[in-house]
């Protein structure tokens, strides 16, 4: 798939200390502060994002999550069973706040899927209008709800800047 663009102001807070976020570009500062070490705030990063993923439910093993502070991008890879559990897994990843991009190098074990749209949600959107847009019919919108659980709870939870999987109408 690739490289997928999220918008980096938006998503979960994963990242409490400024810096995890900015690990590879910190803000300039005087010559006397300690020196930052870019790869332990990436690897915290990265971890913080394994066990988001994981709280969701989705398994991690023989999943590779790596966060890069410079490009704010986070890169994925490893085999996973099906194509729902990779569109939710990359989704996961790029829903968090200071993410910028996930690169997508996850290979799906079982026999092709058809792929879903995305769909990045604005200020004044609902699932109901959604699915108009996408199936021609606001009461599906309980088709995208079920596609993205366990990362929505509730289908009024969502939020600008959020991407969304859109499955393919059935």
């Amino acid at each position: 798939m690739g490289l997928m663009s999220f918008i980096k102001e938006a998503g979960e807070k994963l990242f409490h200390t400024g810096g995890d976020a900015k690990a590879a570009a910190p803000a300039a500062t005087a010559p006397a502060a300690p020196a930052v070490d870019v790869a332990a705030l990436n690897e915290k990063a990265s971890a913080a994002i394994a066990n988001y993923v994981r709280s969701q439910n989705l398994s991690t093993d023989g999943i590779d999550i790596q966060f890069d502070g410079a490009s704010s991008t986070v890169t994925v890879s490893g085999t996973v069973a099906d194509q729902a559990t990779k569109e939710k897994l990359l989704l996961c990843c790029g829903n968090v706040q200071n993410v910028a991009g996930v690169n997508d190098l996850l290979v799906v074990a079982q026999a092709a899927e058809p792929e879903s749209q995305w769909y990045t949600v604005v200020s004044g959107d609902n699932l109901s209008k959604i699915a108009k847009q996408f199936y021609g019919n606001p009461n599906k919108y309980p088709v995208i709800f079920e596609a993205n659980k366990p990362m929505l709870t509730h289908p009024d939870k969502i939020y600008p800047g959020q991407m969304l999987r859109i499955p393919p109408a059935a």
